[in-house]
């Protein structure tokens, strides 16, 4: 991959920020291309194409932060955006010796893709997601509606700072996704499938996806026959994959070092302190192999990292971005991200999940005479200082004597995620990454990655509609 900017350039920019009297400098290139193809009620509805390219600039003194951006990258417009961002910076602080840290050479470059989407004919993604509509519908006549979209991305990023860093990284990420809604006596029902990776076309090589439709048409018909979920406490069980999305809201922006400093994270100050069960270990790896929140370096030219947020129940550290690192003298561990050159960096999880168990998942069903069972959690709220949050189920089945039993709809999970950390009596060895997801944060969007094996917890609310 070349440079998107020449390296005159880069030095010279950042050259012109330092003599404006900026402490640090750091310029963030970005050069998108997306593509995306969408069906709905067995119609074409969309085939697009877009591409944004653009610098982002970052002057630091102190603790007062100058940032512009240009889509214009001639070296006139990019000493016009310096300035502005030292300036912002500079205004009103008195100069104070920076934290001074030794270039980082580049790491290597995120493996290259198999089979290039932008090379596959656009007949081909159309054929993916008409093929995706037949499945789901020829499931049963009860199923009425069915929209897919399938969806690339390439991103090729340049980070280069005045502390030294230059890097830059190539992503490819490519996704597709069905939903099927089946129509019965209970009213509408919806169910849906999704899968994405840090790869190229040939996820289609590894996926099927009528396969993917088939099981959101059943889905949505399992939901059709459900009956309402009851309300009350009791035992929960949560099924591998998309259960990592209550970790990653529960737990996981409470551990950003931004929400830690600003005290609004029920995790503050408890470094070293044990805040789980001993069955829980979270990780943070922007480095897992393909998975959707994999990069080589974050946008702030840092190397991707494994992170332990939690081992075996002790909380052993936060995620930091660089800005944040550097003013508490230590090390990023490469979670500083941003949506787009016209964003700010803040810390951001990659793929965050719970590590797998030694129990089998019907040995962990079997420890539960009433309970529920959820196979996949939907969206939900989260207050992070507190770490109170709901979610919504969108599969799941009553436990009875042991058994996955009837299934039911229309119900929430609500908990507290540092008080759902303590009550994990089980942990499976069936651990899968869920879905792929966009975690937002401060009106920001960026791809992440989560998962779990089986777990169980002793004790949670169900907020559902049944007497």
């Amino acid at each position: 991959m070349s440079n998107l900017l020449e390296s005159d350039v880069v030095e010279a920019v950042l050259e012109a920020g330092v003599a404006a009297g900026s402490e640090f400098v750091e310029i963030f290139v970005e050069d998108v291309a997306r593509r995306s193809v969408s069906l709905d009620d067995r119609r074409i509805e969309n085939l697009a194409s877009s591409r944004d390219r653009g610098v982002g600039i970052r002057a630091v003194v102190g603790d007062r932060v100058g940032f512009a951006h240009t889509s214009d990258l001639t070296l006139e417009s990019l000493l016009a955006a310096v300035e502005t961002a030292a300036a912002a910076a500079v205004k009103g602080i008195e100069p104070s010796p920076g934290v001074s840290a030794d270039p980082q050479p580049a790491p290597a470059i995120s493996p290259t893709v198999q089979i290039d989407p932008a090379e596959v004919p656009a007949a081909d993604k159309v054929a993916l997601v008409r093929a995706a509509d037949e499945a789901a519908r020829a499931e049963d006549d009860a199923i009425t509606q069915v929209s897919a979209r399938y969806a690339e991305t390439r991103r090729r990023i340049q980070v280069a700072n005045s502390d030294g860093v230059r890097s830059e990284d190539d992503q490819t990420r490519t996704q597709f996704s069905v939903t099927a809604v089946a129509t019965g006596d209970a009213g509408q029902q919806t169910g849906s499938e999704s899968i994405g990776n840090s790869v190229g076309f040939e996820l289609f090589d590894r996926n099927d996806v009528t396969e993917l439709a088939r099981h959101a048409a059943q889905r949505a018909l399992t939901k059709v026959n459900a009956r309402p979920a009851p309300s009350g406490t009791m035992p929960v069980v949560i099924g591998p994959g998309s259960g990592g999305v209550l970790f990653h809201e529960a737990c996981g922006h409470g551990l950003e070092a931004d929400l830690v400093k600003k005290g609004a994270s029920a995790f503050a100050g408890r470094v070293g302190e044990k805040v789980a069960s001993e069955l829980v270990t979270i990780v943070d790896d922007g480095t897992m192999p393909d998975e959707w929140g994999r990069y080589a370096v974050d946008d702030e030219g840092r190397p991707a990292a494994r992170n332990v947020l939690i081992e075996k129940g002790v909380l052993k550290d936060y995620m930091w971005d660089g800005l944040r690192a550097r003013a508490e003298r230590r090390p990023s561990s490469g979670n500083g991200r941003r949506q787009s050159y016209r964003h700010l960096p803040m810390v951001r999880m990659t793929n965050t999940y719970l590590a797998p168990g030694d129990q089998t998942p019907e040995e962990i069903i079997a420890g539960v005479d009433d309970g529920v069972y959820v196979a996949r959690l939907g969206g939900g709220q989260v207050n992070t200082s507190s770490g109170d949050f709901v979610f919504g189920m969108t599969e799941a089945y009553m436990i009875r004597d042991g058994q996955i039993a009837e299934p039911i709809r229309e119900g929430q999970l609500i908990g507290n995620g540092p008080k759902v950390l303590q009550m994990i009596d089980a942990v499976g060895n069936d651990f899968e990454m869920g879905p792929p997801g966009t975690c937002g944060k401060d009106g920001q969007g960026v791809p992440v990655g989560d998962g779990v094996p089986t777990l169980r917890v002793t004790e949670l609310t169900i907020g559902g509609t049944s007497a």
